[in-house]
């Protein structure tokens, strides 16, 4: 009985992490639409994007500190149900700012739910093969939600009404809240009681600028007065978040967390992945659109693909962990990303669907060989007691790194193409031109978590959950 509860535990944790990484890009291919529908400005279709990444991104820290305190059932929960009340209300939306007020909603609901998520997973799978297995799930359910965004969206922008594309969340959003009702147990019990006000605050401010300042650094200009502004204040609040952190006595972030190897080499090596992966997924699908001809839905299910890959090898990436230890296999999988990379970036302007295969199974598998062993080791070494504030960091990293990939891969790809244009070429040649650079530089940037991977996560023996922490509490 107490193992059937725990795998209908995982179930309503997948079904949450679907619908909140969905909500990542489902929107994009839909925006034609809800711009006809609704008469839109530029500006109006940039925050229906933009607002829900702002507030998921700048609340994930929040969201986990929060799970940690009052109990991370109790606050995963209280997430979904703003969450799933939030689509309702975005998908019956008759004006732009019911939308975006909407939209926003779903960031609260998705920043107090999504950050549990591993800390759930780590509490109710003590058991080390359990919980290899579980976050093997939980890998394959984010990646198959990625790739299924640009379809979903398509496909429902083409064939029904916009608002299908948050409506769909309703019904899926009641039975998670079902499942976790009934089959999870409260697994947060709190430790300390006393929120760390001033964490919040100076972590949620300096995540919300940056993620600002990245989202809309090239519309306004990186030297913008504005831009500069946030990327200064951010950087001011990160200062205060570390001197907070490091003087109190019950800190929101337990700094003392990046002294362990495989966490802060686990973290480094997982930005520099959602990197690559943001990359591919965004800048292919405008290859694929712009340069081949395909439409939004054909787009869409060619990177379908990739996730299938994932599916099928994370259920193996934690035995062969095991087997030949966790270092090797992200370094490897991190491998396979680069040459699926720079695979894809010579396929060209005559390429085909079966040209580019090769190029998006070797991504799928190297990332099935990354993505769930990195994640499996890094909360593996997690202080119970802040496994939430923890996984709060590792989601929000992640989040931040892919605004990350699609800010300096973009700025290549635009400053190439820019030059290509006033070199006489046609938009076309100009933008392959500036893609094909783009996604070599960012396979050389995500090459850097081979050796940082080799290093860092070196196989070691860890203590058993529920034992003392790894590592002393900051003073």
């Amino acid at each position: 009985m107490e193992s059937r509860r725990r795998w209908w535990t995982l179930t309503g944790v997948a079904l949450a992490t679907f619908m909140t990484y969905l909500d990542n890009n489902v929107v994009n291919v839909a925006l034609p639409s809800i711009q006809r529908d609704l008469h839109l400005t530029l500006s109006g279709l940039e925050w229906i994007v933009s607002s829900y990444i702002l507030v998921f991104s700048g609340l994930m820290l929040v969201g986990g500190r929060l799970g940690d305190v009052y109990g991370r059932r109790r606050l995963f929960l209280a997430g979904l149900t703003v969450f799933t009340a939030a689509s309702l209300v975005a998908g019956i939306a008759g004006n732009e700012t019911t939308l975006i007020v909407a939209r926003v909603l779903q960031g609260v609901g998705a920043a107090a739910s999504a950050p549990l998520t591993l800390a759930i997973i780590s509490s109710t799978f003590p058991d080390p093969r359990e919980r290899t297995r579980a976050v093997g799930v939980w890998s394959a359910v984010g990646a198959l939600a990625l790739a299924l965004g640009p379809l979903t969206g398509g496909f429902i922008s083409e064939r029904w009404h916009w608002g299908w594309i948050f409506l769909i969340n309703v019904p899926v959003g009641v039975v998670t809240i079902a499942i976790i009702a009934f089959s999870m147990r409260e697994t947060g019990a709190a430790v300390r009681r006393r929120l760390d006000v001033p964490g919040l605050l100076t972590s949620a401010i300096a995540l919300f600028s940056v993620t600002y300042a990245l989202i809309e650094g090239h519309d306004r200009g990186w030297t913008s007065a504005l831009i500069l502004g946030a990327f200064a204040l951010a950087a001011v609040s990160a200062a205060g978040f570390i001197a907070v952190e490091t003087r109190t006595d019950d800190p929101m972030v337990d700094l003392s967390m990046f002294r362990e190897r495989v966490f802060s080499g686990g973290l480094g090596a997982m930005v520099l992945w959602g990197f690559g992966v943001m990359g591919v997924y965004l800048f292919t699908a405008m290859y694929l659109q712009n340069i081949l001809g395909f439409s939004p839905t054909k787009a869409g299910a060619s990177i379908i693909p990739m996730a299938l890959m994932m599916i099928v090898v994370a259920p193996f990436a934690g035995t062969v962990a095991r087997r030949l230890g966790t270092n090797l296999t992200v370094a490897a999988g991190l491998a396979l990303n680069v040459v699926g990379m720079i695979m894809v970036s010579f396929v060209g302007e005559g390429g085909s669907f079966m040209d580019l295969l090769p190029a998006f199974v070797a991504f799928g598998i190297g990332s099935g060989f990354t993505m769930m062993p990195l994640t499996d080791a890094v909360i593996g070494v997690l202080p119970p007691a802040r496994a939430g504030a923890a996984s709060g960091v590792l989601n929000a990293s992640r989040e931040v790194s892919g605004l990350l990939g699609v800010t300096i891969i973009g700025a290549i790809l635009t400053s190439r193409q820019s030059a290509v244009l006033h070199g006489g070429s046609t938009p076309i040649h100009a933008f392959l031109s500036g893609y094909q650079l783009a996604i070599l530089v960012g396979a050389a940037i995500v090459a850097v978590g081979v050796p940082l991977s080799l290093y860092t996560l070196r196989t070691r023996r860890q203590a058993p959950v529920g034992t003392e922490p790894l590592l002393e509490p900051a003073a």
